[in-house]
């Protein structure tokens, strides 16, 4: 059957409003693999404590920076006192099970390619340099500055503190740095002279990491890469987005990707530049408000969602069977019934998106438990705010937006 042509013309808007096409962009493939499970599904215990005491170590040091180089307080540290161009690009991000989103950018000139963690929890990149020989390091490929023509000693040196006591040390440099084929020019990064034993390859497969918060949390005080990539004119916008979906995971550099999300994204400001910081306007269960207002921070690299001790127990304890499950797992996880895995929903920008129990629930707390942990955990440490981490944003579409200064969440194609 053939259509007159104006038929076809008519038929044209909605076939591009049922098949919504990417904005002018990259994608990078994500790769993704946790030890937050032993190899049976239960939990790893001591690797969810691991998680939580570094997430909680790279805020304190978040906020440090903040300290350092605006010269105030960040407000949620209050714990302590103290056209020719190429405009778009992704990354297929691998799928390090639960815990780590790590895709591919290359660094020097000539260009090598090395394998990193996209965190926007954090602002500086890092990679394992040439004097880096501890057994930490062994596995990873190693920055060499010496072999790169565009490599520039800046001669400060960094120490990024993690929650086991340790850190990643080493020298600064400039260099040229190119993810999904945009080039970030004179970006300076870090060439790490020591790995902590979180960093060793059985814990952390990506030969470093790459922060994607704002400069105002980078130890470096420099610009973070996708902030020169937005400032040296190599994106059509100045936003990326993240699918961690089950399969087919990316990081879209320069835009969002419609066609891996529906009915729309639903934005919410960025309250301070420092983190992706937001409001989380409630928490819900079964349709009911379990709690109100909450500062957040929305970060790809923590695993779960840590929140203060006493609004997470508030949570549980409007979710039937729950328990406290400090001795079993630690301190601030709960476990539910494994046959009545709740379905949390948080709000933002007045749309409330769902939890699914399958991210939700982290696997049973023994083998052959009838009690699973849940994946929000409290800590008394955190007392005004929630880092919002994968066992929400497994479940949406999520665009930081560094132009508007904003932060979108639409439900996944």
């Amino acid at each position: 059957m053939h259509l007159p042509i104006n038929a076809i013309l008519e038929l044209l808007p909605l076939l591009a409003a049922a098949s919504p096409a990417p904005s002018n962009g990259y994608r990078i493939p994500l790769k993704k693999r946790s030890t937050m499970t032993n190899p049976d599904g239960t939990v790893n215990a001591p690797a969810l404590r691991r998680g939580v005491d570094d997430s909680m170590a790279k805020m304190k040091r978040g906020f440090a920076a903040y300290e350092k180089n605006t010269g105030m307080k960040h407000p949620l540290d209050t714990a302590t006192d103290s056209h020719s161009k190429r405009k778009t690009g992704s990354v297929r991000l691998t799928d390090y099970d639960q815990e780590l989103w790590y895709g591919q950018i290359s660094v020097g000139t000539p260009p090598k390619t090395y394998t990193v963690d996209f965190d926007t929890g954090s602002s500086d990149l890092f990679l394992p340099g040439p004097n880096c020989d501890d057994t930490n390091c062994a596995g990873h490929k190693v920055y060499n500055p010496s072999q790169s023509s565009t490599s520039v000693d800046v001669h400060e040196t960094f120490s990024l503190m993690y929650g086991d006591g340790s850190s990643v040390s080493g020298e600064q440099y400039n260099d040229t740095v190119t993810i999904a084929g945009l080039t970030a020019k004179q970006q300076r990064l870090g060439a790490a002279s020591t790995y902590s034993s979180g960093f060793s390859k059985d814990n952390f497969p990506a030969d470093g990491l790459m922060g994607m918060g704002y400069k105002s949390i980078s130890e470096y005080d420099a610009d973070p890469v996708f902030a020169s990539l937005v400032a040296q004119g190599q994106t059509t916008e100045p936003v990326f987005a993240f699918n961690l979906a089950s399969t087919g995971s990316e990081l879209f550099i320069g835009g969002t990707d419609g066609s891996k999300y529906t009915g729309g994204l639903t934005y919410t400001p960025v309250t301070n530049q420092g983190y992706w910081q937001v409001n989380l306007q409630s928490v819900e269960f079964r349709g009911r408000q379990v709690l109100g207002q909450i500062d957040s921070i929305i970060d790809t690299g923590t695993t779960l969602i840590v929140g203060d001790e006493g609004r997470v127990r508030e949570l549980y304890d409007a979710i039937p069977g729950s328990q406290d499950a400090t001795l079993q797992v630690g301190m601030g996880f709960f476990t539910v019934p494994c046959n009545a895995i709740p379905t949390i929903g948080l709000t933002f920008g007045g749309r409330t998106f769902d939890i699914s129990p399958e991210t939700f629930n982290l696997g049973p707390v023994e083998s052959g438990s009838n009690r699973c942990v849940g994946g929000v955990v409290g800590q008394s440490s955190l007392d005004n705010f929630w880092i919002v981490g994968d066992v929400f944003l497994r479940n949406v579409y999520t665009a930081f937006d560094m132009g508007q200064n904003q932060v979108g969440f639409a439900k996944l194609s």
